[in-house]
């Protein structure tokens, strides 16, 4: 008993020691300084932004630039070289002069190559009617004209076609187109060089018919001498104009220059 009256007396005589409150802090900007954070921002950064974004935008721009250069300098090496090696310089037999004639002489100008030869039932000659029809739509045509496209005829059979019987026959089909012939290893080396396939009885005594077997195209040359492009039986003669159109518009627009004399 006199413990616990003990203990009750010192609780009730003991001093409070009073609790101290601090103030609550809170991590907010007062309005001016929010103003003062608010205008830094707007100058600052806002200009930043911009600035990269300008710069962002002026880098896009020249990749995607070098991007459609690359592109377009590939296609223009896939063009150049995509290309087989078809054609090569030949001197052969004019067949109006009865002289050599180098196809040199054609430098300047687009010419057409056909192979084939005089005793052809139908094939040769119809190949020829469209060629012949080409030459005449390209004279026709106000932006090319005259003398820009020359068409040539080789004979694949010099065993019959000789100088005067080609010359001859080409006249049926065009004014202008020039006939070639020459021996066999001449004919055979211009053929191999054109990839042109030729094939004819290995013996055949004289005076005896036969027939020619040979591919059928035309193999269109440009003024350097190159080959560009060729087209088969099933092409027809409009397709072939609107296609050289296109080529001696680009060759005139890079520069080439055709004689038209």
């Amino acid at each position: 008993m006199f413990a616990r009256s003990m203990l009750r007396a010192a609780l009730k005589t003991s001093v409070k020691t009073p609790v101290r409150r601090f103030p609550q802090q809170r991590c907010l900007a007062t309005t001016k300084d929010r103003a003062a954070l608010g205008g830094t921002f707007t100058l600052k950064t806002a200009a930043v932004f911009i600035g990269t974004g300008a710069g962002l935008l002026l880098y896009f721009q020249n990749e995607k630039k070098r991007v459609q250069e690359e592109r377009q300098a590939k296609a223009n090496e896939t063009k150049s070289y995509g290309k087989p090696k078809i054609g090569a310089p030949f001197t052969l037999t004019n067949a109006a002069t009865r002289q050599p004639m180098a196809s040199d002489t054609f430098k300047g100008k687009y010419y057409m190559v056909y192979f084939g030869f005089t005793h052809c039932p139908d094939i040769c000659p119809e190949e020829l009617d469209k060629m012949a029809e080409v030459v005449d739509n390209i004279k026709a045509d106000k932006e090319l004209g005259e003398g820009v496209l020359v068409p040539v005829f080789i004979t694949c059979d010099p065993r019959r076609d000789s100088a005067e019987i080609v010359h001859e026959y080409v006249q049926d089909f065009h004014p202008d187109m020039v006939g070639f012939t020459g021996n066999q290893d001449e004919i055979r080396k211009v053929a191999k060089s054109f990839r042109v396939y030729v094939s004819s009885p290995p013996a055949v005594e004289e005076g005896e018919d036969y027939l020619v077997d040979h591919s059928i195209f035309f193999y269109l040359m440009d003024p350097e001498g190159k080959f560009v492009d060729c087209y088969a039986k099933d092409t027809t003669a409009d397709e072939v104009t609107a296609s050289f159109k296109k080529y001696a518009q680009e060759y005139i627009a890079q520069g080439g220059k055709l004689d038209r004399s």
